[in-house]
């Protein structure tokens, strides 16, 4: 069984996400590839990234009218990724032609709430509801749109979880018990996200900035 951990690989640096990629592929299920990546490496970098052997998550979390999402997701066919984002708040519609621009086989998973938002955080953007109703609202929409999943912390992936069983749960922001939180604002530890109903764990730094990578992916995975 392939491990639910994808390291996210935030570097804007080819040869030093490859490093880290390699040095913890035997502990890891997959790797995240985000916008630092993307913008310094594009389809190219990826499709390198992708000769490692490891599932390619491309997290650029699209957020756009529904022609110009669904056009951009058609010019990463080729790449065949295994998990694309998008941003829920774009609309049914504009998920509902990511999904059908995606390739077949490709999990596209709507953003909820980011996990480096609070509920101060929401309201100031004039969002009303706490991020664990925000979530839940999202999610519903995510399902009614017919994505495969939603991307949420790990304090509402239960929550989720109800809305949507068959779901497909991205958790990112997790921390072990004693990790520094840096700019998440809402996290718990592996073992509880995955407890709570995690597909998979997006896991950053505690990985890629220890000072073994290799040695911190298989002490997070013990844990599991």
């Amino acid at each position: 069984m392939r491990s639910p951990i994808y390291v996210a690989l935030d570097t804007p640096v080819l040869e030093q996400a490859k490093a880290i990629a390699r040095a913890v592929k035997g502990h890891v299920g997959g790797i995240k590839l985000g916008l630092e990546f993307f913008s310094a490496n594009g389809r190219a970098g990826v499709r390198e990234m992708a000769e490692l052997g490891l599932p390619i998550f491309l997290d650029l979390k699209f957020h756009d009218i529904p022609n110009t999402v669904g056009k951009a997701i058609q010019a990463l066919r080729p790449l065949k990724p295994a998990i694309l984002t998008v941003h829920v708040a774009g609309g049914r519609a504009m998920m509902e032609d990511a999904k059908a621009a995606a390739p077949e086989g490709t999990k596209v998973v709507g953003v909820t709430v980011l996990t480096s938002l609070d509920g101060g955080d929401l309201g100031a953007i004039g969002v009303v509801a706490n991020p664990h109703a925000q979530v839940e609202q999202l999610t519903r929409l995510a399902l009614e749109a017919g994505l495969d999943g939603v991307v949420c912390s790990g304090e509402e992936v239960a929550a989720a979880k109800a809305i949507w069983p068959k779901g497909f749960f991205v958790v990112p922001g997790v921390r072990l018990a004693n990790g520094v939180a840096g700019d998440q604002k809402r996290v718990v530890t592996p073992r509880q996200a995955l407890d709570s109903g995690a597909s998979i764990l997006v896991v950053g730094r505690p990985i890629t900035q220890a000072k073994d990578p290799d040695h911190a992916a298989r002490a997070i995975e013990a844990t599991l």
